[in-house]
Parts: structure tokens; sequence; C-alpha cells
């Protein structure tokens, strides 16, 4: 093998430069027909089919947020960080046949739109602003850090020019063109991105097989850290406060991807833009394959990099020959875990290393992307054109969701450094965005299927939510956070069934949504595909169960 040199080579900067230019072209002819009117730019003129409506699903979600985060916690947990990605394929069946129909049949733009038309303005402005804030402050900085990061490690290049560089690249092709170049782009995003990191995985497996293959490495990596492949910890695991047992399955983490597949504006979004419920539906089959491959990609080379820096000295001593003394440049340790994606992607060969840096580059400026489009969509439409210019033309309404993602990026550049204080990034972005979802998760789920909700229940219930996640959080009951989820969530549905049964004149709220069986009627595809994946999930946890109990491999 070669020797790998810090940093990119020329051919990896033409490779990366060739992606980049495709992203932009294909931005630019996307743009064309949709980025002047408001449902152009904001719902890409609701015209996008559905294998578009799936990949962009993935490509949104897919961030540094999993490439760096997710493979830190695949370092230090292992496995079972995992179920985050295993569990959202069954949520997005539920999403694709429960939640969908009647969005679209309500002809939204943003998801807090809809809960003005069932219950009020003020609850709508309530979440407008909660989800503007937390695009900004949360997910923005999160996505420019741990991606500034990854090209810190592997560039070498100053943390804060990496920063600006992502931020920059970002907003050239996303904010002229709105969803629409969001949308088409992140199709060939999601293929880098699948490349990129089955390249990693693919290599670090390599290396740990020692010349008998990738195969050879897997078992060798199953049989020498088993305690990395438990996806069910038990209470005497150091880890089990982040995913709690059994009840990650059956409890809180329902709650953080019902709320995030379901109800968050830049995940929802393309669904609004699909050319009919069917597409969107079979669109979100297809998102739902698509994250079953997740773990393979981001958690795997996690997990390799615990191997060769803990457990095995030897190789770690190899790969120093092949690859010089840049092994142990930010090699990752229990203190700083989310460097294990970056420093193995550090040592992949010349071309490979193209390839992966383009892949980060596609999982970072996508879900920029996406998120920019949806905090100027829920800016525009919510509080611009709701409170400050109701008669707002059109090219009005653009120009200012353009003006939006701007400032909101500038501020994110400017508090994404701070971050750089965290442990694992990804069960902090978990943590603290599970302090509100499991209200705004009560507000939706009252608000689609519970006819006697009104809206003073569900104002009394999301504010009640914000305060007993924080007495739950503080109470010195070492709990679970997704435990903690989990009771909010049942106890915050309490409150607004109890006050809509309190201050309720008739019997259901006049807002309520009629629906029928006709309205959640499936067609046989979306059927075969929903129960392949509950199966591909039964068959995960059963394979890995039994190599916890020693019965294979």
């Amino acid at each position: 093998m070669e020797t790998v040199t810090s940093g990119l080579s020329t051919i990896d900067y033409v490779i990366f430069g060739i992606y980049a230019l495709v992203v932009l072209v294909i931005a630019l002819l996307a743009s064309r027909k949709n980025h002047k009117s408001a449902e152009g730019y904001f719902l890409a003129g609701k015209s996008i089919p559905w294998w578009a409506v799936g990949a962009s699903l993935i490509a949104a979600n897919i961030s540094a947020e999993q490439f760096i985060g997710m493979a830190g916690s695949g370092y230090a947990i292992g496995m079972g960080i995992a179920a985050y990605e295993i569990m959202a394929a069954v949520t997005l069946i539920i999403v694709g046949k429960y939640f969908i129909p009647i969005f679209i049949e309500k002809g939204i733009y943003t998801i807090p739109e809809f809960v003005e038309k069932r219950f009020n303005k003020t609850l709508k402005t309530i979440l407008a602003i909660f989800w503007i804030s937390l695009y900004i402050l949360v997910n923005l900085t999160s996505v420019l850090y741990l991606g500034g990061l990854a090209m810190e490690t592997i560039l070498g290049i100053d943390l804060d020019v990496a920063i600006w560089c992502l931020a920059a690249f970002a907003l050239i092709y996303s904010v002229y063109g709105g969803l629409s170049a969001v949308v088409w782009t992140d199709v060939i995003q999601v293929t880098v991105l699948v490349l990129g990191g089955f390249a990693t995985s693919y290599i670090a497996l390599d290396w740990i097989g020692e010349g008998q293959g990738v195969m050879a490495g897997w078992s060798t990596l199953m049989n020498a850290v088993p305690g990395h492949f438990e996806m069910i910890l038990s209470q005497d695991n150091p880890h089990y406060i982040d995913l709690p047992g059994i009840t990650v399955l059956i409890g809180g983490l329902w709650v953080t991807n019902l709320y995030y597949w379901g109800f968050n504006q830049y995940i929802i979004q393309r669904t609004f833009a699909a050319k009919s419920v069917h597409e969107a539906q079979t669109g979100l089959i297809f998102g739902g394959f698509l994250k079953l491959l997740i773990p393979l990609l981001v958690v795997i080379p996690g997990i390799a990099a615990y191997y060769i820096t803990v457990e095995n000295p030897a190789l770690l001593d190899s790969l120093k020959e092949q690859y010089g003394s840049m092994v142990l440049n930010n090699i990752p340790t229990d203190a700083a875990p989310d460097k294990s994606y970056p420093w193995v992607a550090q040592l992949l060969p010349t071309g490979v290393k193209g390839v992966v840096f383009a892949a980060l580059a596609a999982a970072i400026v996508s879900s920029l992307a996406s998120m920019l489009n949806s905090t100027a969509t829920i800016f525009t439409m919510d509080i611009y054109k709701e409170f400050i210019n109701k008669k707002a033309s059109d090219l009005r309404l653009v120009t200012v969701g353009r003006m939006t993602a701007v400032v909101s990026l500038v501020i994110a550049v400017f508090i994404a450094p701070v971050l750089s204080t965290l442990g694992q990034a990804f069960q902090f972005i978990q943590e603290y965005t599970g302090v509100v979802s499991p209200g705004i998760l009560s507000v939706f789920l009252c608000g689609l299927f519970y006819k006697k909700a009104n809206s003073k229940g569900a104002v009394v219930g999301v504010l009640a939510s914000i305060v007993i996640a924080f007495v739950l959080k503080f109470m010195p009951l070492n709990m679970p956070f997704l435990n903690q989820m989990f009771y909010n969530w049942i106890l915050t549905t309490a409150i607004i069934a109890f006050v809509s049964l309190s201050t309720n004149e008739n019997d259901d709220d006049e807002k309520a949504i009629k629906t029928t069986a006709q309205t959640f009627k499936t067609t046989g595809g979306f059927a075969i595909g929903a129960y392949a994946i509950m199966l591909i999930v039964v068959a995960i946890y059963s394979a890995l169960w039994s190599v916890e109990l020693g019965w294979a491999f």
C-alpha cells in the first residue's frame, strides 16, 4: 500500500472539485423554474418524485452529527447507538401511513401552519419561534462545528476557517434556488456519502483483517470487542445512562424519532413537495431502506477506531509503519471520541480520501442547506407574512427567505466554535433537543388523533412540558434522558387531555381532524416495503443478540 500523506493529494482535490462542480451545476439547473414563486422556492413547485424525496430525506438527515457524532458514540458505546437509525426506519413507515396523508391534504407549507389550522395562531407562533431558535442555535451550529472538526483533522486547517468554508459552500447553492436546488442536489449528495461511507468502513475492516479480507476483519472485531455489539445495554453498562436497555425500543426513542421524522420542518418539508401522497409515502419507504445502511457507514468506523487504538496496539504500530507518524495525529480517546471518523479518514489511500472527503462535505452541506431552507420557510411564512407584511408578493417572500437564510447562517458560524468543549456531540444534541420534543410530539399526536384536544390544552401542555423536562433533568434521580423524554411525553399528553376536557363545551373540538379508513389507505407496494423493513429490523436485533449470547461468530 502506498504511503499516505497528511491532508489531500492533488487527485483528492480533483475528485472533490468535480463533486463540488456537479453539485453547483445541478443546483443552478434545478433552480431555473422554481426560484421566483413562493410555492416554487419553498416547496419546489410540488413536483418531486418518490426517489428524490427518499434520497433528500436521508441527505438532510445524515450530517456531521452522524459521520462525526455517531461514529464517536460508536467508539464510546458501540453498535447500540445504531438503534437511532434502525428504529428510524420503522418510524418512517408510521409517518408515511398516518401523518403524511393529513399534512398533504391540508396543503401546508410549514409544520407551524398545521398547528394554526388545528389549534390557534398563538401556539403556531410559539412553535415557529422555537423551531427557528432550535435550528440556528443547536442544529446549524452543531453541524458546522462537527464538520469543521472533520476538516481540521483531515486537512490540518484552522477550525474557524473550515466552518466559514462549509457555510459559504452551503450558502452558494441553496439560497438562490430554494428547495428545488436542495432536493435535486441531495440525490447526488446521498450517492456520494453512501459510497464514501462504505469505502471508509471497508478499508477499516480490511486493516483489522490484516490481509485476510473484510469478513475476517468483521469477525475479528465482533470477537475482540463483543461489548461494542450489544444492542440492549444492561444496567451495569457504563453507557446505560445514554441507552437505557430495553426501554430504548419501547420508550423514549419513539419520542425522539416520531418528533424528528414526523414533525421536524427541515425533514418533513420535502414530503410536502412531493407530486402526490403516494409519491411521498413511497419516498419514505425508500428512505427507510437507506436508513438501515447508516450503521454500516458511520458506526463501524467508530468501533474500528476503538479496536485499533485501544485493543490492538500492535496493529496501531503496524499502521504507523505504513502510514507514518500521522497515525498518532488527532487520535481518538475516551475524552475525544468524536475524532474517530476523521482519524480513520485521514489514513485512507489517495483517491479514496477524496471520495470520503466529498462524502463528508455532502453530508454537511446537504443538512446545512435543508436547515437553512426550513428556517427561511418558517420565518417567512409564519412570522413575516403573518405579522409584518400580510400582502407581500411572491417575489418579496422569496427575497425575505433568502435574507433569513444568510442571517441564520452568519449567527451559527459565530456560535459554532463554542461547541468545542463537547464530549459525545451526538448525545449532546439528542439530549437538549429532547427537552422540547416530548411536548411538541404530544401536541401533534393529540392534534392529529384526539378530537377533544383544544387550543387551551395544547398551549398549557407544550409550556408545561418544558417545566417537566427541567424538573426531571435536575432531580437527583440519575434518570437516562430517553426515559425522561418518555415520562415527559406521557405527563404532557395527560395534561393536554385534562385541560381540553375541562374547557371543552362540545364533545369534539371544532377544529378536530376528520379522518376515515380511506385517509390511511396505502398501496400494496407500500405494505410490502413496510413489512420488508420490519423483517430486516427483527433480523438485525436477533443476529446481534445471538452474538451477545455467544451463539454466532
